[in-house]
């Protein structure tokens, strides 16, 4: 029978999609069509999988070609359905076993001397095949240490075309070049039987050349920035630290050179390091967004994003006119997103963060699609008082009139402001004061420990529920649950009836004032605590 099936996946945002590639080789005019809502890029694959074909050696059909992408309703995009479409044409061809490519799931692009190439995404359309019974992955090489993340799935590593045609046929190795064979990284565990004796040297020797790019990329490490530099300003260091313990938004104001930059560059290195979970998560989201290093497939270490304030809203929060890609907010999941210059962003650029401050995660709707994004990271946005950003108090100050501060300040709207927990303001730095924090200003490693305790100690408090850090509660459940100390609130409750903070405020120090308690190592957030929460959300010291 002239009709083949083989298997990949369509991603729509970082949520993956099984797609059956059906090949149908029927009598008429000589020609391939392809069906099923492809993009530019897919249609075009018909002239990249004809050469790539005709350059691996392998016989094209001269008859009618039919390729159809199923659920023909869901949009498919890019070229990694390459791979998928040339093994079903080998197969209903007849050249390549039928039985060979069940439950088996294919992801490249084609070259047109038959090379197989990387494409980004693997991580979560693996990640989608495995729960369906897909216990084989086909990907290029460079994409089998990210594709071996996922437990208890097969990865088969191929170079070209041809050598993974001879794997499928059972004579890896036949041709010449390297043969395709199964990755195994140092952490995999026992796989299932090889498909030929090939596959243990060719196997090791792709986990061999990875291990070389790993061991050369880990030769170059950069020292990481430290807490410790930050000198003089002490309750800056203070809100990084709760702000890492909680989970918790930041607002810095404050003169050049004062370290509103240097502080948020920080504060991933007293972040904890990424448990698997999250770890997959975060990879996933860089590679559908085509960022993950190629020798790390992993990424461990807190995301920290800096875009420039001439970024789009497309750029901050992600979308895009073609295939919909993670923005910023989504690349600092389980990071960090700094704002440097906050009131040069555009303002819907800054006002579009507001859904993902509240829900985190983003979702973008397009014809026929919406796309969702994880976006829970720690907001960081830095300001000067006024645009000229000249210190006032000397004779060559800052003569912005305060209408012109105002207006400066507002580009930064009021309800983005009052998801922020802690504003802080920066003073300018004397000599003396950088001379005598030296004493005093603790490392990273150690500010990290504590982060770390807070951070366990709100985990046994949490567990059995959705969340894992205070910032993160729900309102109704934080008054419900874990309300503080009666009689705590006492100056939150009167700055509320004087309009001073609002019920979202509340709710914001309450969760700050958790966190508070969770550094002191109190069982308890009390009134201290609360004060403090309240005169950090009001940007005044309490």
């Amino acid at each position: 029978m002239p009709l083949a099936r083989t298997y990949s996946v369509a991603l729509v945002g970082v949520t993956g999609h099984v797609v059956e590639v059906e090949a149908d080789i029927a009598n008429g005019l000589v020609g391939m069509i392809l069906v099923g809502l492809p993009d530019t890029a897919l249609r075009e694959a018909r002239d990249r999988i004809r050469a790539a074909i005709v350059n691996s050696g392998e016989d094209w059909p001269q008859r009618k070609i039919t390729i159809g992408l199923s659920p023909a309703s869901l949009p498919k995009r890019g070229s990694w359905f390459d791979l998928a479409i040339a093994i079903g044409l080998l197969t209903a061809a007849g050249t390549v076993p039928r039985a060979a490519s069940d439950g088996v799931m294919f992801f490249g692009e084609l070259g047109l001397d038959g090379r197989l190439r990387p494409v980004s995404g693997v991580l979560p359309a693996v990640a989608a095949a495995a729960p369906k019974g897909f216990g084989t992955v086909m990907v290029a090489e460079q994409n089998a240490p990210e594709a071996g993340l996922v437990p208890g799935v097969r990865v088969i590593a191929a170079g070209s075309l041809a050598a993974a045609a001879d794997w499928l046929r059972g004579t890896p190795g036949l041709r010449s070049g390297p043969p395709a064979a199964e990755f195994r990284s140092d952490r995999d565990r026992p796989c299932s039987k090889t498909r030929s004796p090939h596959d243990s040297a060719a196997r090791n020797s792709v986990s061999g050349r990875f291990a070389a790019q790993v061991v050369s990329a880990n030769a170059a490490v950069v020292p990481e920035p430290d807490l410790a530099d930050m000198l003089g300003q002490s309750m800056a260091r203070r809100a990084a630290e709760i702000c890492a313990a909680g989970g918790h938004h930041l607002s810095l104001l404050g003169p050049p050179g004062a370290g509103k930059t240097m502080l948020p560059e920080r504060i991933p290195t007293i972040l904890p390091r990424l448990d698997t979970a999250a770890a997959l998560e975060v990879t996933s989201i860089h590679s559908v967004a085509g960022t993950l290093p190629p020798q790390i497939p992993l990424i461990t270490s807190p995301p920290f994003m800096a875009p420039h304030h001439t970024a789009t809203k497309a750029a901050i929060v992600g979308g895009g006119s073609g295939v919909i890609l993670p923005g910023s907010a989504s690349l600092a999941h389980r990071g960090v997103l700094f704002l440097d210059e906050a009131p040069e962003f555009a303002k819907d650029a800054l006002d579009a963060l507001r859904q993902p401050l509240e829900a985190g995660e983003v979702v973008v709707a397009r014809l026929g699609v919406i796309a969702r994004f994880p976006a829970r990271f720690t907001l960081v946005l830095a300001a000067n008082p006024c645009p000229c950003a000249k210190m006032a108090g000397r004779a060559d100050g800052c003569s912005c009139s305060p209408m012109t501060r105002r207006r400066y300040l507002g580009r930064i709207s009021g309800p983005l402001l009052d998801r922020v927990d802690l504003k802080i303001e920066l003073r300018p730095v004397s000599r003396r004061e950088l001379l005598n924090d030296r004493n005093f200003a603790e490392s990273s490693r150690t500010v990290a420990l504590r982060v770390i305790q807070a951070r366990d100690r709100a985990a046994r408090r949490l567990r059995g529920t959705p969340w894992r850090l205070n910032a993160e509660i729900s309102g109704s459940e934080l008054r419900r649950t874990w309300p503080p100390a009666p009689g705590s609130l006492a100056a939150v409750e009167r700055c509320l009836d004087r309009g001073q903070i609002s019920a979202r405020g509340v709710v914001k120090v309450i969760r700050v004032a958790w966190t508070l308690a969770d550094l002191a190592g109190k069982s308890h957030p009390g009134k201290d605590e609360c004060n403090a929460a309240l005169g950090l959300w009001l940007g005044v010291e309490r």
